[in-house]
């Protein structure tokens, strides 16, 4: 692993353990996040020695989504293409996450808002810290969603729970995750790590055939992911042309209140 390496990629035992690395940016998703993130869980879907999946984050939050300074400056160089990550990068990794064959474990610590919450929800298994705090973020830069949202949420929550939380980007404690099922589990944050770990080991030690079937099951009852994703590329690609989304970025940077206009 070099100093450059924003995600880091360990397998012991058959466990593999993904690591979000950018804890001094709040593991925000800029490019390399985005790249290393998916090239390590298709490494870990080819290897057959692989039987479970922990994904993690180091620092105080697990991750703020998309890095907003990177998507300025995409703006500026090109309003048109600014919105291409939702198909280069997030529709590919929601796709490989939700079609490693094994159990994925996430563990969330701290702030799991925007594409975090999208990534977090693709995991089969989620165990927050008490102090966990999520949000879909979207419509406050004037954007729809991405990274599965309109799928995953609709299908743990219903549509008007799921409609609530798109359109006013309401914050939710862990507590609130837990009684609505977005989690399965809630732990003191002092022992997030450990708990995870060894409910990824208790998988990983697990009858791995029985719990492929399991997921086969679970997919085939909810399927539309693929569909979701491509919709929200178009959303996004609209969006984010917009005079709204543009003027609500810039405000976020500069810690202002935005005023939208509608178009």
């Amino acid at each position: 692993m070099s100093s450059n390496d924003v995600i880091g990629l360990s397998v012991d035992a058959g466990l593999a353990t993904i690591t979000l690395r950018r804890a001094g940016a709040s593991n925000a998703l800029d490019r390399a996040v985005k790249e290393q993130l998916l090239a390590a869980v298709e490494k870990v879907a080819a290897d057959d020695s692989v039987r479970a999946l922990l994904l993690a984050a180091e620092g105080k939050n697990f991750c703020v989504g998309q890095d907003l300074a990177e998507h300025v400056a995409g703006l500026e160089a090109d309003p048109a293409h600014a919105m291409d990550t939702v198909a280069e990068h997030y529709n590919p990794l929601l796709r490989a996450l939700a079609g490693v064959r094994v159990p994925v474990v996430v563990a969330i610590n701290g702030a799991c808002v925007g594409a975090g919450l999208g990534i977090a929800l693709a995991g089969d298994i989620r165990i927050a810290g008490e102090g966990a705090k999520f949000a879909t973020a979207f419509t406050g830069i004037a954007l729809a969603g991405d990274s599965g949202l309109s799928h995953t949420l609709v299908e743990a929550l219903g549509a008007s729970r799921a409609t609530g939380l798109m359109m006013l980007g309401d914050r939710f404690t862990a507590a609130q995750a837990l009684d609505w099922g977005l989690v399965h589990r809630v732990v003191p944050d002092a022992e997030l790590g450990d708990a995870a770990a060894a409910l990824a080991r208790q998988l990983a030690d697990g009858p791995t055939a029985a719990y492929a079937q399991v997921k086969s099951l679970v997919s085939a009852a909810s399927a539309g992911l693929s569909e979701a994703l491509e919709r929200e590329r178009e959303a996004a690609e609209a969006l984010g042309q917009s005079k709204d989304h543009r003027s609500a970025v810039d405000a976020f940077l500069a810690k202002t209140a935005p005023t939208f206009e509608g178009h």
